[in-house]
């Protein structure tokens, strides 16, 4: 879908709720220059409220995305679900500068939701991208082998040896 698709006329919807359902795919997101999603196959359920004097809509994301993992940088489906409330008001002129309410001048036919789409499912997506095989252990790859190879290895240290340094502090404890 392109930016423009997320446009809502609302003027000529009745008083009350509406619902409108968009599909999303990685077009959408490089319209933005949002390159960072190999693939995009998500569902954005929207419900619009209609009132006299505001609109709430309510945004809720479901699906998936296919990027690179952080660690082996294997690519990977990522779930995404995202929620976002936004108040639309009334006034003299446009602004945006409140996350969760939006001004619109009086006259105003249509809101378009597209930027407020695009960063829930910006922001849905972890901050740290981890494939699930790298994080139970069963991803096989030539990335891993090395990672294993460079890993510090343990130092294993006998329990009967006490560092001389600490003997002396813990001889203040007992020394009450």
């Amino acid at each position: 879908m392109k930016k423009k698709d997320f446009s809502i006329a609302f003027s000529g919807l009745k008083l009350g709720k509406h619902k409108f359902d968009y599909q999303v795919t990685n077009a959408f997101f490089e319209e933005f220059g949002y390159h960072e999603f190999h693939s995009a196959d998500l569902f954005v359920a929207v419900q619009l409220n209609k009132m006299n004097t505001m609109l709430e809509l309510e945004l809720e994301a479901k699906g998936s995305v296919n990027l690179s993992c952080d660690v082996s940088d294997e690519p990977f489906d990522q779930p995404l679900n995202g929620q976002m409330k936004l108040v639309v008001k009334f006034g003299e002129e446009y602004n945006d500068e409140d996350d969760e309410i939006l001004i619109i001048p009086r006259g105003e036919f249509q809101i378009n939701i597209a930027q407020y789409v695009y960063e829930m499912l910006v922001l849905a997506v972890p901050a740290k991208r981890v494939h699930p095989k790298v994080l139970d252990g069963t991803l096989d790859s030539e990335i891993m082998e090395r990672l294993e190879a460079l890993a510090p290895k343990e130092q294993k240290e006998d329990k009967d040896e006490n560092d001389p340094r600490w003997d002396a502090l813990k001889k203040l404890l007992t020394d009450k």
